[in-house]
């Protein structure tokens, strides 16, 4: 998958990121605990607003992970990481290879970090229609692969909370995007998910947003 690209390339990409798991509101992992019932499952998403890898443009692409472990990731306790990965099939050839080198961890930068300190066995790879909405004013987020994975979410209010205010936590102990983001929490309103082992549904458990802004291979 990474034949054609050259080890040291400059890249860079910035974006949206969510989640949606089976923690309780809000995700003990944000705050760097034990996920709420010492297992954790659900559905990663990445929407590649701008990005490059040297010249290979992958402005509009998506990725998404299901993922699963026990225990603490931050604090490198937790056991039994899976992972299955999906690529936006609007990517030519180029761009995949692109795609899986900088999520693969080999070109450096915060997904590299992430991917140490995470490090699943991956159980499978596709190339699929993946489709990524999120909000401008993040009043909901989106992802679909039809048949296989649905993950959206509504922004958390309250009676407390301003009307169109946005319930936020900043310098998150536990960003999964890496430090300097804003984390935006939000409800799950569909979890699903059925490929590569992975099966579950369910609604009404933790989901955030956080923007993310990655270069390398630094």
């Amino acid at each position: 998958m990474t034949e054609h690209v050259i080890t040291g390339t400059r890249w860079h990409l910035a974006g949206d990121w969510f989640d949606v798991c089976k923690c309780a509101i809000p995700c003990p992992c944000t705050f760097a605990q034990p996920p709420t019932y010492g297992d954790c499952e659900g559905v990663m998403v990445w929407h590649i607003r701008e990005g490059n890898f040297g010249d290979v443009r992958l402005d509009d692409l998506n990725v998404l992970m299901l993922g699963s472990f026990e225990g603490n990731p931050w604090d490198g306790t937790h056991t039994d990481p899976y992972a299955a990965i999906f690529l936006d099939e609007r990517a030519d050839d180029g761009q995949r290879a692109a795609l899986g080198t900088v999520f693969g961890g080999q070109a450096g930068g915060w997904p590299a970090t992430f991917g140490e300190m995470f490090h699943p066995e991956v159980r499978g790879m596709d190339i699929v229609p993946l489709h990524v909405e999120v909000d401008e004013d993040l009043a909901t987020w989106r992802a679909e692969i039809p048949g296989r994975v649905t993950a959206t979410a509504e922004a958390l209010t309250g009676p407390t909370t301003p009307n169109g205010s946005r319930v936020q936590v900043h310098n998150a102990p536990g960003s999964e995007v890496g430090p300097g983001q804003i984390a935006t929490w939000g409800r799950s309103t569909v979890d699903r998910a059925d490929a590569f082992g992975f099966s579950w549904e369910r609604t009404g458990k933790s989901s955030k947003y956080f923007p993310f802004d990655w270069s390398g291979p630094d």
